[in-house]
């Protein structure tokens, strides 16, 4: 049987062709990554010799047995000049259109992408590949016929309008195209035209973050209904899918911390981002205080923050209803909620709090995002245990001006 083997800590190629043993010695050494690229380079040659089309020399110019296999080299290659010769075409007479393939990839790969991936991709795979690429073999499509699709996406879609799409919405539409492509083209056995198409350049947005006056003046004024909500997306720093999700089992008080273990997207409960989301966010006396009267309020029901029915809430209609309306009431600039999670990050980074805390709050894996958007917020004398933001926030105080205020 074929395999991968190691002599001397240099991975070798193990393998039967015409009834004789060979052994081929590589340079590389001995390691998982290289054992794997040598295990799929394997494969391809075993495929081959069934198929009656392995040329060794091919794989092994300098091996001292290609003179051995000239004879079987050479009428492989002059059955495939035959074959293009008599019957250009027929070798790809087996390959699918592009919406056939389509449906086969998207159920192969669902089964690894979360519900909300999987609506997403074939949202895109609707309104932008199908109509485009649907009635195309798949060895037909060629890369400049790619090129110009992803130029078309850029142009405005309404008339009247000269709002162009982003490139980072562009990208997320070449994505499964690349893909899909890709995969057709090992099965299939022609060139993939997605050859040399990078990714657009994103510019990175800068954050705005609330300063710790502007939180207080929030959270005294917002109507008292929400008081808590903002109070924990303020101080945790938790992404708006993390705190839609948090239900009662995750809240510790004992120990004092949120666990996240699950999202909501889109109605549906899901797992966190990455493996780094997993994560026990501190909570500090502000968060504590406002869970604490939480509970009293939605203690009886699953999540944290529900409607009446026990449902989660929605957070476009909080957005659209209660975010935006409240930052116009009070004079505040207009920003995404999403910024209360970069003002918890930049308020760490005020108290003096350890990167690698702050990282390991905001669940990332390392310090790098850390650095690279809010490089500008840190500071040289850092602390390491979540303290320093307790002292700075010692003294904060939510003075709320009255029912008057309530929305």
């Amino acid at each position: 049987m074929a395999s991968i083997r190691s002599r001397n800590n240099k991975l070798l190629f193990d393998f039967t062709y015409l009834g004789i043993r060979c052994r081929e010695q590589t340079a590389l050494v001995d390691n998982r990554l290289n054992r794997s690229r040598l295990g799929a380079l394997l494969s391809n040659i075993e495929a081959e010799i069934r198929l009656n089309r392995f040329v060794f020399r091919k794989y092994f110019p300098s091996s001292p047995r290609c003179p051995l296999f000239a004879e079987a080299d050479a009428k492989v290659d002059q059955q495939l000049i035959d074959s293009l010769n008599t019957a250009p075409t027929k070798l790809l007479t087996n390959i699918p259109t592009f919406n056939i393939f389509a449906a086969e990839w998207l159920a192969e790969n669902r089964i690894q992408w979360k519900l909300s991936h999987f609506k997403n991709v074939s949202m895109i795979f609707e309104n932008y590949l199908m109509p485009e690429f649907g009635h195309l073999r798949l060895n037909d499509i060629a890369r400049p016929q790619l090129m110009k699709f992803r130029a078309g996406i850029m142009s405005p879609k309404r008339r009247g309008t000269t709002t162009k799409v982003s490139n980072d919405w562009i990208n997320h539409v070449m994505t499964p195209l690349r893909g899909i492509l890709n995969e057709a083209a090992l099965r299939y056995d022609f060139p993939s035209p997605f050859i040399n198409i990078k990714p657009l350049k994103i510019d990175k947005t800068p954050i705005d973050p609330f300063s710790l006056g502007e939180v207080q003046f929030f959270l005294s004024h917002i109507r008292a209904d929400f008081r808590n909500y903002y109070t924990v997306r303020f101080f945790t720093a938790m992404r708006t899918a993390e705190i839609d999700g948090l239900k009662w089992q995750y809240v510790d008080f004992s120990r004092q911390e949120i666990l996240i273990q699950e999202t909501l997207v889109d109605g549906n409960v899901e797992t966190p981002k990455t493996s780094a989301s997993y994560r026990a966010i501190k909570l500090s006396p502000p968060v504590l205080t406002a869970l604490e009267q939480q509970k009293l309020i939605t203690g009886n029901q699953t999540y944290v923050f529900c409607n009446g029915q026990g449902n989660p809430l929605d957070h476009r209609n909080v957005t659209k209803r209660v975010w935006y309306p409240a930052l116009d009431r009070m004079g505040l600039k207009r920003r995404r909620p999403y910024q209360t999670r970069h003002t918890c990050a930049t308020l760490w980074l005020a108290a003096g709090e350890s990167p690698e805390w702050i990282s390991r709050q905001l669940g990332h894996s390392t310090t790098k995002m850390l650095f690279e958007v809010y490089s500008r917020y840190v500071p040289n004398i850092t602390r390491q245990d979540g303290s320093a933001f307790d002292r700075l926030i010692e003294h904060f105080q939510i003075e709320s001006p009255g029912d008057a205020n309530h929305e």
